[in-house]
């Protein structure tokens, strides 16, 4: 039987999943190369064979995804998988003429062959774009499932960057433990609030095994999803974070329109700063797709930590995914600098330099703002230069980690906090199944 030459288009998350759940073991299939795109730096490397598995002995090559047409030509592909998100119906498609028109079927892959089982129950938390709370929503969820008595382990969703084979299983408990793993700061954005509440994080590459270590020390998982992805892992509740000032994109990206249809409940987030309209939007869009799902209306409230800001200028550095795969001209710092009176938020163009500069060029909507490009120690050293040179009187970060742990910058730093407020108790009452099942487990093991 003649085997299928396969080649995954992907960022260094889902292409890596897929592979290990669908394709490493059959023999009817051969991998023959990734693509990346999205995130600097990964392309050019190899998904290596301690992870690609014995049919692989010299491990799969990782290509850049601008040498498409080339590799389906050179390396006799058949089909091309698609296997990233946050990106437009449009873009996907426009892949999928480009994977066609060399030669290739296109292929998206769906839950039933890439969800994996939990002896533990799952609540998975997703979205319809980047940077609509995912983050906060599941801090939330793990709070109030906390409160319950059970324990919480947090998986989040891959963004394995450096060594693969050392990022193959990662836990996290104490800061130390990000330093261990040379954690980038888009990662220490996710996995620091966590660690704060004193709870577990895990991560890596081979989610099968990450899953299993997560099992055995907690009673509920949690999957943390990243971008606007669907889960990894078989949820008990599907929770998808949708954006009212993005009003329409929960209809336009993909795979959040995927979550969208299969959520249990839907948390509306940002109510307070949104139109009427727009919150009109997201509610017609959820009832023409999904109208079973819960809706849940919220507030992303936002505190200052560390001074105040009031009557002075402030350089402004906001989660770098939001701003840019996130398509987000403005972020909580620059709502915050508003709302608490600072006196101007300084244009930091003209202080950027290297990659900094790149992007802020490749986004010139920005709304004069830093994203906390932190890929790598050179991404980190820019944003350092940057903030040091710009002539304000604080630095408004608000990003969720403390950037002092990771730059050194001869300015006061003012952290902006934001967490979910749902304004009904619908959230938790979506929660009660998992609660029982756990408990249940938990009165059975003793």
């Amino acid at each position: 039987m003649r085997t299928e030459r396969v080649l995954i288009m992907g960022a260094a998350g889902r292409d890596f999943h897929d592979f290990n759940v669908v394709y490493r073991d059959d023999p009817s299939v051969e991998v023959v190369a990734f693509t990346a795109t999205q995130i600097p730096g990964i392309a050019d490397r190899c998904y290596p064979p301690e992870l690609a598995g014995e049919r692989y002995p010299a491990g799969i090559p990782i290509r850049p995804e601008a040498e498409l047409e080339a590799l389906i030509r050179d390396l006799a592909v058949d089909t091309v998988v698609f296997a990233y998100s946050d990106v437009s119906h449009e873009q996907v498609m426009h892949a999928a003429s480009r994977a066609l028109a060399a030669g290739a079927d296109f292929e998206l892959l769906g839950p039933n062959r890439t969800l994996l089982d939990s002896t533990r129950p799952v609540v998975a938390v997703c979205a319809v774009r980047t940077g609509s709370g995912k983050s906060q929503t599941s801090r939330y969820v793990a709070q109030a499932l906390e409160a319950q008595g059970l324990k919480v382990a947090v998986v989040r969703h891959p963004m394995p960057y450096g060594d693969l084979v050392a990022q193959r299983v990662q836990r996290y408990e104490t800061y130390e433990d990000l330093d261990r793993h040379d954690t980038t700061i888009e990662e220490r954005e996710e996995y620091e609030p966590h660690l704060d509440a004193g709870r577990l994080v895990f991560a890596g590459v081979d989610y099968e095994q990450i899953l299993r270590a997560a099992e055995a020390e907690a009673d509920v998982v949690i999957w943390d999803g990243g971008n606007n992805d669907l889960p990894f892992y078989r949820p008990d509740v599907h929770i998808v974070v949708a954006d009212p000032l993005r009003p329409g994109h929960e209809l336009r990206y993909h795979p959040g329109e995927a979550n969208l249809r299969q959520a249990d409940v839907v948390v509306i987030n940002k109510v307070d700063s949104a139109t009427p309209e727009a919150l009109a939007t997201v509610r017609a869009a959820i009832s023409e797709v999904n109208p079973a799902a819960v809706i849940v209306e919220a507030r992303s409230s936002l505190a200052l930590e560390g001074g105040e800001i009031r009557g002075r200028t402030v350089a402004v550095v906001e989660d770098g995914p939001t701003l840019t795969h996130g398509g987000m001209t403005y972020g909580a710092g620059v709502v915050a600098a508003k709302r608490f009176g600072a006196a101007e938020i300084v244009d930091p163009r003209p202080y950027a330099a290297g990659e900094l500069a790149a992007t802020l060029a490749t986004y010139p909507q920005l709304d004069r703002l830093l994203p906390a490009m932190g890929y790598g120690d050179k991404q980190i050293h820019e944003l350092e230069a940057a903030l040091t040179a710009i002539p304000a009187d604080v630095v408004l970060s608000a990003t969720p980690i403390d950037l002092t742990r990771v730059l050194s910058v001869p300015k006061p730093v003012v952290r902006v906090r934001y967490e979910l407020e749902p304004l009904s108790a619908a959230l938790d009452e979506a929660l009660a199944p998992v609660v029982a099942r756990a408990k249940e487990a938990l009165a059975g093991a003793r």
